[in-house]
């Protein structure tokens, strides 16, 4: 569901920071939309390890908790594999090939003599 594009440099306390990336699909409108994120390592003062989601330099809540449609604002969101609503966007702006309509040709075999009725 994630793709880790690595680590970068340490910042404000954190031990280590990853990049992932998630692809998110609203399954109450159909909304799609994609969204990377910084995550950061941090270790408090009692020793206990916690994350802190960054996106555009703010910290955000978890994606994974309860993530929220960013057009309904619904709560029955599917978490994809990054890349997989960029995908699906491509693929429905791609030129649709449809065949030419036409007469359709069908066989005809004439009829032969009818059978009498009982």
């Amino acid at each position: 569901m994630t793709e880790i594009s690595g680590y970068s440099g340490l910042r404000a306390g954190a031990t280590a920071v990853v990049h992932e990336a998630y692809a998110f699909a609203c399954m109450r409108c159909g909304y799609g939309w994609e969204q990377a994120y910084e995550i950061e390592h941090h270790t408090d003062a009692d020793g206990h390890q916690f994350v802190l989601y960054v996106t555009d330099g703010r910290i955000v809540p978890s994606p994974l908790n309860r993530p929220t449609c960013r057009n309904c604002d619904g709560h029955l969101v599917r978490i994809l594999r990054a890349g997989r609503v960029a995908s699906a966007r491509d693929a429905a702006h791609r030129e649709r090939r449809v065949p030419a309509a036409g007469p359709v040709e069908a066989p005809w075999e004439p009829e032969g003599p009818a059978a009498p009725l009982p």
